[in-house]
Formats: C-alpha cells, structure tokens, sequence
C-alpha cells in the first residue's frame, strides 16, 4: 500500500488514475496534479466512492521547480509519475531528487526549441539517482514502454541472441474528423514531420519524413500502410539488447490524415519557430493546436482497434528464428470501462504498471533505467491482468 503523485491530466493522465484506483491494494492514496486544477477535480469527482484508494488534487505548474519541489515534499508520495509534457521531464527529475522520491515517464526528453529527443539528457542523471538511493524509471508507456519489457521478454524466452527488431505501431481508428492526433497535437506532429531514423550496423541511418513506407497485414486489422518513424525506444534498445543489428519502427497513417498534414506543413502552420502575429510572438504548431480536437475527448466518437508489437529475427541454439508479440486494444472497449480512446488506455496502462513494480519494490534499483533492464516478467503478467493482453506468434509475416 502507498501513495502515488501524477503530475498531468490529460488523457493518459486519465487513464492512470482510473487504473491506480483499480488497483486499490497497491495504492491507496493518488495525488493528480496538474496546471488546470479543474480537469483533475472533475476526474476525483467521477472515481470517488467507486474506488477504494484515496485521491486528492492540486494546482502546479510543472515549470516552477520550486513550487513542484515544495508539493512533493508536503504530500511525501512513494513515487512521482509524470504524465506533463516532455520538454519537463528534466525539470520533474530535478524535483524528484530535490524531495527524495522515485520518478517514472512514458517518453523521453525533448527541449521545446527543437524537435529532437533522446535519452542523453535524462541517462546523464544515472550518477545523481544512484547517489541518492533513488530509482528513474524512464518510459513506461506502451512504445517506449510494453515495447521494450517484449524485447526483453523474447530475449529472456525465446532466443539466445536478437539480430533485427521492426517494431510496429498500428492504429486503425476512425473518429470521424477529417484530422485530428490521439494524443498531444503538438508532440504528434513534431514527431511526424521529423526526419525518419533507424539503427544499423552499430550507427544511426537518417531517412526524409514518411520516405520509406510499406504495407502490413496486422492481426485482427487487416493490411494498412505504415511509414519509418524515428522512436526513442530504438536508442534504449540499441544498447540494452546484446547481439542487435538494426532496429526500425513504423507506424500506420491514413491518407487523410497524411494529406492534411502535408497542406499544414507547406503553409508553415506546424513549424515550432515563431512568427510575429498582431505584435505578439506566437508559435503556429502551439495555435494549431488550439484549433485541433483535444485528444481526450476523442473516446466517444473512435472506433476500431490498436495493434502495436514488435517482431523479431534471431537465433536460438544455432538455429534462425522469428518471433511476433504484439497487442491488440479496441478503442470502443477502453471508452467502457475508463472513458478513453485505446491509444490513451495503452500508455496509461503501462505508466501505472510501471509505477507500481518500482513503488513495491520488484523493479527498484539506484540509478537510471529503461523498462528493457528489468526483469520483463511481472511486468508482462500485469499487463495480462489490468487489460493489454498480449499474443506471440511464432511464424510471423516479416518487413522487408
């Protein structure tokens, strides 16, 4: 039993704190936190006498150290996990070790003024979380995340080496608007419009945004296109996974959304540098996304399934062998039991699966670590129990 800061309230937000309450018997208490201290009382409001576990809300502004620190410090939870935007994922880590608490997140850094993330920031932190007896536990989400904890899970199973990895991220909703992102507008589109990358032969190989693109037939979806993204988890894995050769990640877009994006690109409206409107500095990906529907209020109106998972080549016992481990989520079902569309439910999920496997102590050591580090099998039963069930196949299609 312990007590659990979330900071942000968002979507996954949601989730999280719906699925901590579910899971009464580890935390008793939640604190959600967040800049609009209204979204956190109306979701304390829906989930009080349903739950056993106590909540309680504050107003922070996740960029305010101080005033960050001094909450920790009064409210003395077991964990933070931190569910804001990633340009404070830094910030929050500093806050953390101010106060002397675990951290956990579901993506890695990146500073506001480039569209670039990676893990050197949050891994320079690895000597200052071992000095204090602390544990970071960095992206817990589904990719990073569940992605991560499969690899780790195949190596442990099923091969004795892991040469290829081609994770694939599949969602094949529809919510009826003619563009509209699952999760944060701003991060999506950043992260789309990047260039492409993947990891081969022991260095990074750099592709134009959506160049390379190819169709799969996913399980229990059907064919759909999907295109190489650069993701964090391949940094992560790169390392951790001994034996690897190349790492690619794709995932699946529709020709409207593709379209759209393309017109708001060539009229400058996804760009992350400001311009001068009316005499005030604005940021037009920051207006865009004012004028996007919010991600959390897609849950009614989305239907169809996610399928995200990863497949491997390798060897075992001499010998080459394939390997498919993936999850299927149906945004309809997540709107029943929480009130979220799937790609909400798949990071939020896994955030609080993380977040009780460092609070309990099963996944807790000093410093700072990717899922991949730990052992994969509590966490892989737990995602069984609290409803991303996931299936292994053992003849896969392959990604040319």
């Amino acid at each position: 039993m312990g007590k659990i800061m979330i900071i942000g309230c968002g979507g996954v937000g949601s989730v999280a704190v719906h699925k901590c309450c579910q899971n009464s018997d580890v935390f008793s208490e939640v604190v959600i936190a967040s800049r609009t201290v209204s979204k956190c009382d109306a979701l304390k409001a829906k989930l009080e006498g349903k739950t056993k576990t106590k909540i309680k809300t504050a107003q922070v502004d996740a960029d305010d150290t101080a005033v960050l620190t001094e909450l920790i410090r009064q409210e003395k939870p077991d964990v933070v996990l931190n569910l804001a935007l990633p340009y404070q994922d830094l910030l929050i880590m500093e806050c953390c070790l101010a106060a002397g608490v675990h951290y956990i997140d579901t993506a890695n850094y990146e500073p506001e003024d480039t569209a670039k993330f990676e893990y050197k920031w949050q891994w320079e932190y690895r000597e200052r979380f071992e000095k204090a007896g602390l544990t970071a536990l960095l992206g817990s989400g589904f990719d990073p995340g569940v992605t991560g904890v499969f690899s780790a899970y195949a190596l442990k199973h099923y091969f004795d080496e892991i040469n290829y990895i081609d994770i694939l991220d599949c969602n094949a909703g529809d919510n009826g608007y003619p563009f509209a992102t699952n999760f944060n507008p701003e991060i999506n589109i950043r992260e789309v419009s990047a260039n492409g990358s993947y990891w081969e032969d022991g260095h990074w190989v750099e592709t134009k945004p959506m160049e390379i693109k190819r169709t799969y037939d996913f399980p229990e979806i059907g064919p759909r296109d999907m295109y190489l993204l650069h993701h964090e988890e391949l940094e992560s894995l790169a390392i951790n996974i001994p034996g690897i050769k190349r790492i690619r990640f794709f995932m699946t877009f529709g020709e409207s959304y593709l379209t759209h994006l393309k017109c708001l690109e060539n009229v400058g409206m996804t760009s992350i540098e400001p311009v001068t409107y009316n005499g005030q500095q604005i940021v037009p990906l920051q207006f865009l996304k004012t004028l996007l529907p919010d991600p959390a209020s897609l849950g009614p109106r989305t239907k169809g399934k996610t399928n995200i998972g990863c497949i491997f080549r390798g060897k075992k016992d001499g010998k080459e062998k394939n390997l498919y481990i993936y999850n299927v989520c149906d945004h309809q079902e997540c709107y029943k039991e929480v009130e979220s569309q799937a790609v909400a439910y798949t990071t939020g999920v896994p955030a609080m699966i993380g977040a009780m496997l460092v609070m309990n102590g099963t996944w807790r050591r000093p410093g700072v670590f990717n899922v991949e580090e730990f052992d994969p099998d509590p966490f892989m039963d737990a995602l069984n129990k609290w409803g991303l069930p996931w299936k292994v196949c053992e003849d896969p299609e392959l990604v040319e």
